[in-house]
């Protein structure tokens, strides 16, 4: 059994310190085993579980917690040859072989058995480790398509005959779904760690939208499709803005351009207006990976007092470094020009200092036009209000007679903020949610 201080390429793990106190118990275990130090060996021992069930129970593991926690270190740990692998498959040369190393110590490592030292240690937690069943399936702590993935990752590695088959799956899942967060995940916030330093962070608990959940507005979505399908395969697209009435489905679209795309490599990065300063570090951490990332900024708008969107229109386009060709961005916005006009801006007379209004006028304007994709989400009419609400309904299977349906989506939208398609998804759960009650 070697040590995990032999490994050349893995390392640098989250939540390493069970895998530095595993190895130490083991390597004692089987190499300088005294029975004057059972005590510390039980402590040691019972702490290593109390901190795979706390990762089981945050993550959702279940079975081998032992195999599953090794899996985890593998699918998160981005080094030369995970990253190599993500980007361009199967590697030769020197860093196969030190992959090769690496990865014989973890077949070591999944195939120890650890009834020996339960067994002298009289701990009685084999069971547990080995056999873990999770009772947290409606946790919004872990994302469970993720979950599955590294479950099965990790039954997979555990079956494999050699350690060239262990390798392959490993490589397999690299390839197929990444390494890390960005691999795992499909939308991520920005955060600033204790030193200050930008952090992002996956987004766990993600809401399932899809472009068929928002009814109607077909020329929009197919707008929106045409430049997000240029952009995951490798062809010229835009910065795209997505403007109209609020509660017109704005949001919702990009999050089901998010579902839509995710396979193909497609990833998220939500960035609000107090973030602008952040984006070139953002950048900086993504430009090189094996995705497309799009840096989405909602209901972004500023008043005529705010500055912030010239910082935003350098990192758009204009800054001596090239945006990446895997970075975009995506915003959606209540105003057509984002940024608040008055009509003093549109007096092209002089002012005292000799500049024109005129030229305030195209330095908002400017922004706009620094999205190459202006997609307009308009408030629907009754006709198309109504027909939201049918088809909400239908997908609902909520048994109404049409004409009792419509009668009291139009007086709930008269009370609740008129007609959108918020206000008919709105209507729609108040009937689900007093169904009981009918």
């Amino acid at each position: 059994m070697l040590r995990d201080k032999e490994l050349l390429l893995y390392r640098g793990f989250n939540h390493g310190d069970i895998l530095d106190d595993a190895s130490e118990l083991i390597y004692e275990y089987e190499f300088g085993y005294d029975e004057e130090e059972n005590e510390r060996y039980r402590a040691l021992l019972f702490s290593i579980a109390h901190r795979l069930i706390e990762l089981a129970y945050s993550h959702g593991y279940t079975g081998n917690l032992w195999q599953m926690y090794l899996t985890y270190l593998l699918v998160n740990n981005e080094n030369a040859y995970s990253m190599a692998v993500e980007l361009k498959g199967h590697t030769e040369g020197t860093l196969n072989d030190a992959a090769l190393h690496d990865l014989r110590i973890f077949k070591d490592m999944f195939e120890y058995d650890l009834a020996g030292i339960d067994e002298n240690l009289n701990a009685g937690c084999l069971s547990i480790l080995t056999e873990y069943n999770s009772m947290n399936e409606q946790s919004k702590m872990f994302n469970k398509r993720v979950r599955d993935r590294v479950c099965e990752l990790s039954v997979a590695l555990a079956a494999a005959e050699d350690v060239q088959e262990f390798k392959d799956i490993l490589e397999s899942f690299y390839k197929d779904f990444g390494v890390g967060k960005f691999g795992l995940h499909k939308a991520f916030r920005v955060e600033h760690d204790a030193q200050d330093n930008v952090v992002i962070k996956p987004i766990t608990n993600i809401a399932h939208v899809y472009l068929e959940d928002l009814v109607g507005y077909e020329i929009a979505k197919q707008k929106l499709i045409e430049n997000t399908e240029a952009f995951v395969e490798g062809r010229p697209a835009n910065n795209c803005l997505l403007f109209g009435d609020a509660g017109t489905g704005k949001s919702s679209a990009i999050k089901g351009i998010m579902n839509k795309y995710y396979d193909k490599g497609l990833r998220l990065i939500e960035l609000y207006k107090h973030q602008f300063k952040d984006i070139n570090d953002i950048i900086a951490q993504v430009k090189n990976r094996n995705y497309r990332f799009i840096i989405y900024m909602d209901d972004l708008s500023f008043e005529d007092f705010e500055t912030d969107y010239k910082y935003l229109k350098a990192v758009i386009e204009g800054g001596l470094e090239k945006k990446p060709d895997n970075v975009l961005i995506y915003a959606t916005s209540n105003r057509r020009h984002l940024i608040k006009e008055t009509w003093s801006d549109r007096d092209d007379i002089k002012v005292d200092n000799g500049i024109h209004k005129s030229d305030t006028m195209q330095e908002k304007l400017s922004l706009v036009y620094r999205f190459g994709v202006t997609i307009y989400f308009g408030k629907p009419d009754k006709k198309e209000f109504n027909n939201i609400v049918k088809v909400l309904a239908e997908r609902n299977n909520i048994d109404m007679p049409e004409d009792e349906l419509l009668l009291e989506a139009g007086r709930w939208e008269l009370a609740h903020g008129g007609l959108s398609g918020r206000t008919a998804v709105q209507y729609v759960d108040h009937i689900l949610g007093t169904a009981h009650k009918l």
